[in-house]
């Protein structure tokens, strides 16, 4: 499993070009984590990017969303994780 903390300040093209690598690199699944509205408008916006990098190649990218509790400064908080999946187009 690979992870990707995703920021506000994160590119989502740079972002993409990551996920989209690591499923070229054949990786079986990718988790973005994110903490924050404008970290996952970001991360959202960089699964559509690389949804369009990787389907040249056969794949369709799917995301399932879940909560993960982490620790930020000592402090507990919610993240959500963005959980990337590929399929390949004969498997739908």
């Amino acid at each position: 499993m690979e992870l990707i903390k995703v920021s506000s300040k994160s590119k989502p093209n740079a972002v993409a070009g990551a996920i989209s690598g690591m499923f070229r690199d054949r990786k079986a699944h990718v988790e973005l984590q994110v903490v924050g509205a404008g970290a996952l408008n970001q991360a959202i916006k960089a699964i559509a990017i690389a949804r369009g990098f990787v389907a040249p190649s056969g794949l369709d990218l799917v995301c399932i969303p879940a909560f993960r509790d982490i620790e930020i400064d000592g402090k507990q908080r919610t993240a959500i994780r963005l959980i990337l999946r590929s399929l390949s187009k004969e498997e739908e």
